[in-house]
């Protein structure tokens, strides 16, 4: 998929910067790591598109990922959790700077074609589902698995979440789900289905055609997506504000679909799925995106730091024994004061 371009930074550069033909190429430049994102690579991403915005040379961007894992799996985990540990602040600036890019992406003046190819989780969100046309295909495996490690969905994920058709977002949201490509589609992730073995011709058509030309070149029907068929369910299983009846519901289901949501909502940290509820419902009355990511960063800095946050990184990534101990517990003993606080302007 990686054409060679003209453009500045090393073979070894984090993010490798070029242009090829009225393109101006952004590759995340990590395949070891899923292209995981770090301050580093805001930093760089930020100050080109910004000198991008005045270029006449560039007439789109294009986003994409070294390797064939994926786009990127997300923020650099490690690094905010042993900020974390530390108190330190390094993380609130990582999260400032983050935000303020996703902003940059949603508002960017120019087509910022985003090839959502592979895994694209958390912060991969963030770079790509706000772009103004967005690239799915076979491999794709999109996702916000944030409330597994005691966090929320963040980048503007709460956002993108609480405008999806019905309660499809809430779900996802809750139980730290991944979607494929058809129902990336379907709940508004993304916007063009393309065999990842067209992608090569696509990047080579962008450089000289119109983001729309190129795709009607290679594009295909996307698959349907299964999620959009389970709307009827889970749109009464989801409605409220209240986790505990939302639990009950699925935990009582006829449907076997329902009552194993039911199991992995209730392995999830019951402190994030009360908070990222209440953040969705917030959310669908935010007039921008902006709004919500200011919204999430006051979320995110009393997330830092926290008991579950710590013990969801330690259990899925540091010491990967996938046995998070969550306090509270269960969803009953988080109490409404404690999810308040999190809300807390000051």
């Amino acid at each position: 998929m990686m054409r060679s371009i003209a453009g500045r930074g090393t073979p070894e550069s984090p993010v490798l910067i070029g242009r090829d033909g009225h393109a101006g190429r952004i590759v995340l430049n990590r395949p070891r790591s899923i292209n995981a994102l770090t301050h580093e690579m805001v930093g760089v991403i930020q100050s080109t598109l910004d000198d991008w915005i005045d270029d006449p040379d560039v007439q789109t961007v294009v986003l994409t990922g070294r390797g064939e894992r994926g786009l990127c799996a997300g923020g650099d985990i490690v690094s905010i959790y042993r900020d974390g540990l530390a108190h330190g602040t390094d993380a609130a600036a990582f999260w400032a700077d983050e935000y303020r890019l996703d902003a940059t992406i949603a508002d960017y003046p120019k087509p910022f074609v985003a090839i959502m190819d592979g895994i694209v989780l958390g912060g991969g969100v963030g770079l790509s589902a706000h772009a103004g046309i967005r690239v799915v295909t076979e491999r794709s495996m999109v996702g916000m698995p944030e409330t597994g490690i005691g966090f929320f969905p963040d980048v503007g994920g709460t956002y993108l979440l609480s405008r999806t058709p019905g309660e499809l977002g809430t779900h996802l949201a809750l139980t730290a789900g991944s979607v494929r490509a058809g129902d990336a589609i379907g709940v508004g992730l993304a916007d063009w289905y393309v065999p990842s073995d067209r992608l090569p011709a696509l990047i080579t058509s962008l450089a000289t055609s119109k983001p729309a030309d190129a795709l009607a070149e290679v594009a295909e029907p996307a698959p349907a997506s299964q999620l959009l068929a389970d709307r009827a369910w889970i749109d009464a299983a989801y409605e409220g504000d209240d986790v505990g009846k939302i639990h009950a519901r699925l935990a009582t289901s006829d449907l076997a679909v329902a009552r194993d949501a039911a199991a992995v909502l209730a392995s999830k940290s019951p402190t994030s799925v009360k908070v990222t509820l209440r953040a969705l419902r917030a959310a669908v009355d935010l007039p921008a995106l902006r709004d919500a990511l200011d919204l999430e960063y006051r979320l995110a800095l009393r997330f830092h730091g926290s008991h579950d946050f710590l013990e969801g990184v330690r259990a899925q990534v540091i010491d990967k024994d996938r046995n998070p101990r969550w306090s509270p517990s269960s969803i009953d003993d988080v109490t409404e004061e404690a999810v308040a606080g999190y809300f807390a302007r000051e």
